[in-house]
């Protein structure tokens, strides 16, 4: 007896970044939080890693024309809504994804991924200056505290400092800035506070990539939000910024408005922390498939 054929047609959504072999980071924590809110994950893979949960030991860039290949094969057939990045590895990955995004319609969300767990920068100058032009691209970008003093080149101390980041970052051309609280010590240690900062135009989900690319300019109306969360003591926080940003940009997918897709996202972070993995012998990874979408 055969069975009737009863598909399902998500949004799609595309996660461009490196590769964890140990699983919690990268295209493989993106997927994940793809999936749980319901949208189907593809991927262009920009670097392979060996890594585990004790750490980084070796990393393979990919080059720019195979990072262009396999996103060429991805929009050639899928009917991408939104996209996010993460690691890009080298100015000419940056480059060459930039160029791409360009002519992309849906909303791009960018997690310039910078500096190590350690404070070691991952990046050339040259590639965290590429990074200036994929800003411009962005619906939103997503650093955390220690990426957005390299991105905005100012010490940031206080939320006052995050959220004066956040809107740097707008002037830019982004438009929207989440400056990621969780490496914070200001005020009260028991909350984590996110400072999302967006631009009078920034619900825009889409349009053709001249109007995506605004500029802002000093002084450019916009609205800034904290998004004060209860802070969970660990340390096993890994791939809490892929998860982060690739549930954004799933929710963004859906269609959400950008305000709302990531206060929800940021509201579930918690729950993905709480009940991370304990798997390996070194540092714990969050757990993106307990976020409810």
């Amino acid at each position: 007896m055969t069975r009737r054929y009863d598909p399902m047609t998500p949004p799609v959504a595309l996660t461009i970044a490196g590769s964890d072999s140990g699983g919690g980071a990268g295209i493989q924590a993106d997927l994940k939080a793809m999936t749980a809110h319901d949208v189907f994950g593809t991927s262009v893979v920009t670097a392979t890693t060996a890594q585990n949960s004790r750490g980084v030991h070796d990393v393979r860039p990919m080059p720019g024309d195979h990072v262009a290949s396999q996103y060429d094969a991805v929009v050639d057939d899928f009917p991408v809504a939104a996209v996010k990045t993460g690691m890009l590895a080298t100015a000419e990955v940056v480059e060459t994804v930039t160029g791409r995004l360009a002519g992309f319609d849906g909303p791009v969300v960018v997690d310039p991924v910078m500096v190590a767990a350690t404070g070691d920068r991952l990046l050339s100058p040259e590639a965290e200056a590429a990074y200036d032009d994929l800003i411009a691209e962005a619906a939103l970008v997503t650093p955390n505290i220690d990426e957005a003093e390299v991105l905005v080149d100012e010490p940031i101390e206080t939320a006052a400092d995050a959220e004066a980041a956040g809107r740097e970052l707008v002037d830019r051309g982004a438009s929207a800035a989440l400056v990621k609280g969780g490496h914070l010590d200001e005020g009260d240690a028991d909350d984590v506070i996110d400072q999302l900062v967006i631009a009078d135009d920034g619900d825009r989900r889409s349009g053709d990539g001249d109007d995506r690319r605004s500029d802002h300019g000093d002084g450019a109306a916009v609205e800034a939000i904290q998004c004060v969360n209860p802070r969970v003591e660990t340390t096993a926080t890994h791939g809490s910024g892929c998860t982060l940003s690739s549930a954004i940009a799933a929710r963004l997918a859906r269609d959400e408005p950008l305000r709302e897709a990531v206060t929800a996202a940021v509201g579930e972070m918690h729950e993905t922390i709480r009940r991370g993995y304990d798997v390996g012998s070194g540092s714990g990874a969050v757990n993106p498939t307990v976020m409810d979408g």
